[in-house]
């Protein structure tokens, strides 16, 4: 599973926020929502998010194989 815990900590780290995403970088309502919950994203976005961020692609998405995926 992909998830995206380190665009959180890098977005924190450079202060900015899902508002930014949206209104400054025209990223959608429903594409920051997917990012939110781990839902799949296309490469087209991840490539913005590491423009916006000026960061390579482990500061946005990190793999986890889905038998070490905590259920809760």
């Amino acid at each position: 599973m992909i998830v995206y815990d380190p665009l959180w900590r890098t977005m924190a780290g450079q202060n900015v926020t899902t508002y930014t995403l949206r209104f400054k970088h025209g990223m959608s309502h429903a594409t920051v929502q997917r990012l939110q919950s781990n839902m799949p994203v296309s490469t087209h976005t991840l490539n913005k998010l590491c423009t916006i961020l000026d960061c390579p692609l482990q500061d946005v998405a990190e793999y986890i194989p889905d038998n070490q995926i905590q259920k809760n």
